[in-house]
C-alpha cells in the first residue's frame, strides 16, 4: 500500500504547541496511511527532544542552522514518502476527522494545485488569511493603507467567498497547505529566497501560473494560535516586508513596472510607519 500523506511540521521554540499539534494529528487522522515529519529549525529551547520518546512514530529531524521556513520544509520533504504533502504549522490543531475527506476531494479534482481550510484563533475569530487573492496594486494598497473590510467584495482577503464554502481561490496560507508531492517537486518547492512569510503566496501563485487550481475547503476547521510563535519586533518587520519585496521583484519588476514602482513605494512607506510604531 502506497503512503497517502506526509505531514511536514517546522518547529522553532514552540514545544508545547507542537505537542498539542501532534496529539491532534494522532486523534483525528483516521483511515489514512500517513507519516509525520518534524524538522526542528535549530531551536534554542531543546525541550522538543522530549517529544521523541512520547511520539515514537514521528520522524524527527534536527537542523543545525535556522535557514528559514522554506529551506526547512524543502529539506524535510526530501525524506517524505507520501503522495500528498501537508505543510502544517506547529501552532495549529486539527479539529475533526476530515483528512480523508480532504484527500478524496483533492483526488477528484483535475489539475489539483493545493488546498487550504478555514482557520480560526483561540477566541474563535475567523482568520481572513484562510482565503486570499494574489497581491496586486489595488488589493495591496487596500491591505497596506486602509482597514477597508468590504463585505462580499473580492479584495486581498476573499470576502466574497463564505467562510464555510468550498471554492476555487488563488492563495491560502502555509499554516495548512495540502499539495501533491510530485507537483510540489515539479514547481521547485518553496522558494528559499524567502526566510519566512510570503513563500506560501509565491507557491500558490506559481501553481496558478503552471495551470493548476487551488481550493479553499471551508467545511474543515483548524485552530491556529496565531502569532503565539512570533515576536513582533524589528526583525519580524524586516522579514515580513522583505518577503513582499522579493515577491514583487520576482513577478512585477519586468512585467508590470508601473505596479512595481507603486507597490515598492507603498511597502517602504508602510514598513517605516510600522517601525515608528515599535518605538
Amino acid at each position: 500500500m502506497n503512503m497517502k500523506l506526509s505531514v511536514i511540521i517546522v518547529n522553532y521554540n514552540v514545544t508545547q504547541l507542537l505537542r498539542n499539534c501532534l496529539l491532534s494529528l494522532q486523534k483525528y487522522i483516521k483511515d489514512v496511511d500517513y507519516e509525520v515529519i518534524v524538522i526542528d529549525n535549530a531551536s534554542t529551547d531543546t525541550s522538543w527532544k522530549d517529544l521523541i520518546l512520547e511520539f515514537s512514530t514521528v520522524h524527527f529531524i534536527s537542523s543545525d542552522i535556522n535557514g528559514g521556513f522554506s529551506k526547512a520544509n524543502n529539506k524535510a520533504i526530501q525524506t517524505a514518502n507520501g503522495e500528498y504533502i501537508l505543510l502544517l504549522n506547529p501552532d495549529t490543531e486539527l479539529e475533526g476527522f476530515y483528512m480523508k475527506e480532504l484527500l478524496d476531494f483533492s483526488d477528484s479534482k483535475k489539475d489539483f494545485g493545493c488546498l487550504g481550510v478555514r482557520m480560526h484563533d483561540a477566541e474563535g475569530n475567523f482568520l481572513p488569511e484562510s482565503k486570499r487573492s494574489v497581491p496586486d496594486m489595488f488589493n495591496s494598497f487596500e491591505k497596506l493603507f486602509t482597514n477597508l473590510k468590504k463585505n462580499n467584495s473580492k479584495s486581498y482577503y476573499r470576502n466574497d467567498i463564505g467562510e464555510d464554502a468550498i471554492a476555487e481561490i488563488e492563495v491560502m496560507t502555509g499554516a495548512f497547505l495540502l499539495v501533491k508531492k510530485k507537483v510540489y517537486e515539479e514547481i521547485g518547492g518553496l522558494d528559499e529566497s524567502y526566510f519566512m512569510y510570503g513563500e506560501d503566496i509565491d507557491l500558490c501563485y506559481t501553481l496558478l501560473r503552471k495551470g493548476y487550481k487551488n481550493y479553499y475547503y471551508g467545511k474543515a476547521s483548524l485552530l491556529h494560535h496565531k502569532g503565539e510563535s512570533t515576536v513582533k519586533d524589528e526583525v519580524y518587520l524586516n522579514r515580513f516586508y522583505g518577503a513582499m519585496q522579493i515577491f514583487i521583484d520576482k513577478y512585477y519588476k519586468e512585467s508590470k513596472p508601473m505596479q512595481y514602482s507603486f507597490l515598492k513605494a507603498g511597502l517602504k512607506l508602510r514598513h517605516q510607519i510600522e517601525k515608528i510604531r515599535l518605538k
